[in-house]
């Protein structure tokens, strides 16, 4: 934690929460040795975890309040929805990879973060059904902003996704109106594509 420190990041609560959740129970014992390093690892099905600093800097981004309703699309290893819940967010969080969705939400629920809703799910339409959210965290890299997530957003609410093809410009949308969106661009940052459809390895 001393290496996100030093990169910048100041919200204590958000370290607080990163301090106190153990990375490795996210990851292969085959990569628990580097998961106190600053980098990204692979969590099978062609995505990755990523590293600290980048799910410290977007979470600090959003500004995460206690009862913050936050949509996050990529729940990959389910790190990033742990840490929201940690930081008393009420979280709902979508996969596409099956495989991926199914892991995920069993080791969710017997790290005691049950309250974690995840679903099976295209994140380019995000969850129509449970919208508004305060808050949505995008954590794969898109081409553009779907539509659909900032339909999701409640007014006054932030969207943030990194937006680019091979290297992305993290991007912090806040919705100032039904149609008024204002943009600020975060830095460079590198993520595993933003796929659409859902994959079941089911023949």
């Amino acid at each position: 934690m001393a290496e996100v420190r030093r990169k910048g990041i100041q919200d204590q609560n958000v370290l607080k929460a990163m301090e106190e959740l153990p990375r490795h129970l996210f990851l292969d014992t085959a990569f628990a040795e580097k998961a106190y390093e600053d980098q990204a690892l692979p969590i099978g099905n062609e995505q990755t975890i990523s590293q600290p600093y980048t799910v410290a800097f977007m979470t600090e981004a959003l500004q995460i309040k206690k009862r913050d309703k936050v949509l996050e699309i990529g729940t990959g290893s389910g790190y990033q929805a742990a840490i929201l819940s940690l930081l008393g967010a009420r979280v709902f969080t979508v996969e596409r990879q099956e495989a991926l969705y199914l892991k995920t939400k069993e080791l969710l629920k017997s790290l005691g973060f049950g309250m974690i809703r995840v679903f099976l799910r295209d994140g380019h339409k995000g969850l129509a059904e449970f919208a508004p959210f305060d808050k949505i965290i995008v954590t794969a890299g898109a081409s553009e902003v779907p539509d659909a997530l900032l339909k999701q957003l409640k007014i006054g609410g932030q969207l943030v996704i990194p937006v680019g093809v091979k290297d992305q410009e993290m991007i912090l949308i806040t919705k100032k109106s039904a149609s008024e969106y204002q943009q600020e661009k975060l830095g460079a940052f590198r993520f595993v594509p933003f796929l659409s459809g859902i994959h079941s390895e089911k023949r």
